[in-house]
């Protein structure tokens, strides 16, 4: 929860983990990729709730939609939308792998990750807001789904894609294994379809697989392989995806 969001957590000791034969796969952070769909849907219920709240105060449908937007980036510190300002601006403007990643890198944003960053913000909350019109309700809960959904293939990049640098975060995290990405899934598909319509889950699925698939081919690609910030495009190119979905279904 402290790795993707900024809520507060109580520290307490951790029990002592057997030996693994391979320490960066089996770390614990990496193990709990598994987790990221469940992080997803508290974020989304925050959100979520921040929606309603503005819906109960008479707010319009797109301010209580933006709001609830600006809730699950206050929530988790801005950290996938960095990601996606950083893919955007080394992907659109570096020459080779390695400046690619220098610009990832550098902390300062250029025009590629401004307009990625205004876009996100903006069809996420026009999709949000065209089901919240009808139904402030129901737009809480495709926000919890698409936050969770967007989460759940996180797992299965960092597994089966090599890391483009030996260190930042993503090296830290290290790499989970197959059955990690297999209950991240699992999560994320039984929060589909107890949270949306059987063909809207359906369809909202099929939509953040070829989301996360694309940017997977992607970074392998433009940088040979996955960083931190590849992982945070993944989760706001699959959200965007999965909400425009439900839109397109729900509104």
């Amino acid at each position: 929860m402290t790795l993707l969001t900024r809520l507060p957590m109580t520290a307490r000791p951790a029990p002592p983990l057997p030996v693994a034969e391979s320490p960066a796969e089996q770390a614990p952070l990496a193990r709990a990729s598994r987790c990221y769909p469940a992080v997803g849907a508290v974020v989304g219920a925050i959100g979520g709730l921040s929606l309603l709240a503005a819906a109960a105060l008479q707010l319009p449908a797109p301010a209580a939609a933006l709001l609830a937007v600006a809730v699950t980036i206050l929530v988790t510190g801005a950290l996938h939308e960095d990601g996606l300002a950083d893919v955007a601006d080394g992907f659109g403007g570096g020459r080779d792998p390695a400046h690619k990643l220098a610009i990832m890198r550098d902390s300062r944003i250029g025009s590629y990750g401004v307009l990625a960053l205004v876009l996100s913000v903006a069809l996420r909350a026009a999709a949000l807001a065209a089901i919240a019109a009808p139904d402030a309700g129901q737009a809480a809960l495709a926000l919890i789904a698409s936050q969770c959904i967007s989460r759940a293939g996180l797992g299965a990049l960092m597994a089966g894609l090599p890391g483009a640098r030996a260190d930042g975060l993503a090296a830290a995290v290290g790499r989970p294994r197959g059955a990690d990405a297999l209950a991240a899934a699992a999560t994320a598909i039984l929060a589909a379809v107890l949270l949306l319509p059987w063909h809207a889950a359906a369809l909202a699925l099929a939509g953040a697989f070829l989301a996360s698939t694309g940017i997977a081919v992607l970074a392998r690609r433009q940088i040979g392989g996955y960083t931190g910030d590849v992982l945070g495009a993944a989760q706001q190119l699959s959200e965007i995806v999965v909400l425009l979905v439900l839109a397109a279904l729900m509104a």
